[in-house]
């Protein structure tokens, strides 16, 4: 079956646009996708400008109700457009599948949920605030007019219902991948950075953001450099980690949260980089980013040493995520690792590492629109299995067109 995935992550460096072909294992399961084409569309300036407006919560209601139709229709021809190149047609195509950009995202308190517990109290779960919540952009009922498909999105509202963290996503499309290798680690390096344990065993299955991915590289970039980001890390590879600023990174509130966690660009954005920046003038740019790097992959190799009850039992860790492409942290992240632990790309399993993320939400908007469990609760913390996302049918497909037409000409 063929499956579109489009996605934009908390790095906000483009929409990537995916079509696989995903067939059904012999557990009734979806097996690993098989990567077709992709491509990445960038967002024009005057859109990103308000998209970066509302990350600071800078836009109005009314402002922030049209960029939704506006993410909307530039997803749509995000889509369209690799349909075209790929000559795949609305009727060839089973579903297409994203969660939209993701505005704002508040995590669980976990200390409080117990309070919640009961379902006669829904509405002071998130009036009093302990459940998650969050808001994606990009209205879906555009891209199934637009592409006539139907299509499956915003998937992680039903796991905030379930008390699960809702993000990371990922391991839904890491146990279709690799359920038959596992167990096995994947660490995907967006914005911000997320580690998974794959197996056979969904109940074994963890996933929890480590911390920063690229979100403060590229900010640093941005204001030091005047470039969008670190090309290669090739200004971080110049630089020397200044240990005082490190071990000031590093006691960051985040990291005393436990599994599952989740975390979004507030906690590592513009804001805490600025102020990390002004606080260290003396510090070349150079040395600013190397110590950033060294902070992203601390981050990862702690969390992984912190929170992996099986670590000796794995072998490989395998990453995607545009972070992979940034030398400087794959060398630190290398050097960092537990002693025994590969570090892999998931282009070596078929999933290329710059569209693994797309490809994640054309998994999951598949398994919704067949009935399948596509959540892995004890990874989440959501309270029980359940279909993630919200479906807008294709127009093509409405029935009764033909009787209502001839029941008009007849009166």
């Amino acid at each position: 079956m063929l499956a579109l995935g489009l996605n934009s992550g908390s790095s906000f460096d483009g929409i990537d646009a995916v079509l696989v072909d995903i067939d059904i294992g012999a557990d009734g399961l979806l097996k690993r996708p098989r990567f077709i084409d992709g491509k990445s569309v960038d967002w024009p300036k005057r859109i990103a400008e308000q998209v970066l407006a509302a990350f600071e919560n800078k836009l109005s209601i009314f402002e922030l109700c049209r960029l939704n139709y506006v993410a909307g229709a530039l997803y749509a021809e995000a889509a369209r457009s690799l349909m075209r190149e790929t000559q795949t047609p609305p009727e060839a195509l089973t579903v297409i599948g994203f969660d939209g950009q993701t505005l704002y995202q508040e995590p669980a308190d976990q200390r409080r949920m117990a309070e919640f517990a009961s379902d006669e109290n829904l509405v002071g779960r998130w009036l009093e605030g302990p459940y998650p919540c969050g808001l994606q952009i990009a209205e879906p009922a555009i891209v199934a007019a637009a592409c006539e498909t139907t299509v499956v999105t915003q998937f992680r509202p039903v796991e905030h219902a379930l008390g699960g963290s809702g993000a990371p996503l990922m391991q839904f499309l890491d146990f279709v991948a690799f359920r038959d290798i596992g167990p096995v680690l994947t660490l995907n390096i967006g914005g911000i950075a997320n580690c998974q344990l794959a197996d056979m065993d969904r109940r074994r299955m963890m996933a929890f953001d480590t911390g920063p991915g690229n979100v403060m590289l590229d900010h640093a970039a941005r204001v030091l450099l005047g470039k969008p980001y670190d090309a290669d890390g090739a200004a971080a590879a110049h630089g020397k980690v200044d240990e005082t600023l490190l071990s000031r990174l590093l006691e960051h509130d985040f990291f005393h949260r436990r599994p599952p966690r989740s975390a979004w660009r507030l906690d590592f954005g513009s804001s805490f980089a600025d102020k990390h920046i002004a606080e260290n003038r003396s510090l070349t740019p150079e040395d600013l980013l190397a110590t950033f790097t060294e902070f992203t992959a601390m981050s990862v190799s702690r969390s992984i040493r912190d929170h992996i009850p099986i670590l000796g039992e794995i072998t490989t860790l395998i990453a995607s995520g545009g972070g992979v492409r940034n030398r400087a942290l794959m060398e630190r992240l290398r050097a960092s690792l537990p002693s025994g632990l590969r570090l892999a790309v998931s282009d070596e399993f078929g999933l290329p590492a710059q569209y693994k993320e797309a490809i994640k939400f054309a998994a999951l908007a598949l398994a919704a629109q067949l009935q399948l469990a596509n959540n892995i609760p004890a990874a989440s913390g959501a309270s029980r299995f359940a279909i993630l996302g919200k479906l807008v049918a294709a127009p093509r497909l409405a029935r009764g067109v033909g009787s209502m037409v001839q029941q008009r000409e007849r009166a």
